[in-house]
């Protein structure tokens, strides 16, 4: 398994206006070139991210509905009294991410991280 295993919340876009969501896995840079083909059946697509910035909280223990919900919470509080208080979910289709990077047999020291994506530009930083 890569890491982190992104995973990110489509507000709305599930059935009857429920939340829906997706599953990235970074591909390491030496398979990035030639990437292994997935089999069909399994539907999955290569998805590339232009450069951009997001905010990100950490917290951890395991990555639940609950918790991850709490944690997104605390990271929009945190914006919304910061200069980026209007640049968050730009120009981003999802609310936010989880990214986990431990396995789920790791029972101490988790690492998790709540992501949202914000406007770099609207607060003078440059992407590269």
């Amino acid at each position: 398994m890569t890491t982190p295993v992104l995973t990110s919340i489509v507000p709305g876009a599930g059935p009857l206006h429920s939340s829906a969501y997706f599953v990235r896995l970074y591909l390491p840079v030496k398979f990035q070139a030639s990437p292994p083909a997935p089999l069909p059946e399994q539907n999955l697509h290569p998805d590339q991210w232009p450069s951009h910035c997001i905010a990100v909280g950490s917290f951890s223990g395991y990555a639940r509905d609950q918790n991850i919900i709490e944690e997104a919470k605390k990271l929009a509080l945190s914006l919304s009294r910061s200069s980026w208080a209007n640049s968050t979910n730009h120009p981003g289709k999802t609310a936010y991410s989880i990214a986990q990077y431990i396995n789920p047999f790791r029972v101490i020291g988790r690492v998790n991280e709540v992501w949202f994506d914000v406007d770099c530009k609207s607060n003078g930083v440059e992407t590269y």
